[in-house]
């Protein structure tokens, strides 16, 4: 679905695809040159990563292992609950392995904080983030992404895997959402 499908459910473009596309080859290269000889296992935080995950691991010219954890704490609102729930864990032992956590957006940090400590707890030989989109006014100084797509504004913004009450993952960019949508 292309931006322009929305009509006045977004007020501003931040960004199109072939930015993002552009942006996600350039960290793939940095991601090779940091695992060489490595096997990492890539691991997607659903349902926001889904598209930064399968376009990463397309992009990338090394062996990876790819896995899949949900956790949420957002429910249909606008602002993190600061709860977290796994609803998905993981199927692979991380014990030794070099994991990269796949995030759409580094937000308010709270999520990716618990994941960070919960995934460390399990023996990983490295653990690095892979963000999108952070909004550096919010995040964490406790959570560091080691390869970050694109710093954008403090503003909701969907596309590209992220949603509003499960709308808007399927477009082909980022956008702010209109406020008249979610109030």
């Amino acid at each position: 679905m292309d931006l322009s499908d929305v009509g006045d459910d977004l007020t501003e473009v931040l960004l199109i695809e072939r930015q993002i596309l552009d942006r996600i080859a350039e960290l793939a290269r940095f991601i090779e040159a940091d695992y060489a000889g490595e096997r990492p296992l890539l691991v997607g935080v659903l349902k926001g990563a889904v598209m930064v995950m399968a376009d990463v691991a397309r992009e990338l010219r090394l062996h990876v292992d790819l896995d899949w954890m949900a956790v949420s704490s957002y429910g249909e609102g606008t602002q993190s609950s600061g709860v977290v729930r796994i609803l998905k864990d993981l199927d692979s032992d991380l014990t030794g392995r070099h994991v990269i956590i796949i995030e759409d957006i580094m937000d308010s940090g709270l999520t990716l904080s618990w994941l960070t400590a919960n995934l460390q707890s399990r023996g990983p030989a490295s653990l690095e983030i892979l963000a999108l989109l952070r909004k550096p006014n919010k995040a964490r100084p406790d959570v560091d992404a080691k390869y970050v797509g694109f710093d954008i504004p403090d503003a909701f913004v969907v596309g590209y895997g992220l949603d509003y009450a499960e709308k808007y993952r399927n477009l082909r960019g980022v956008g702010v959402l209109a406020p008249h949508i979610y109030q």
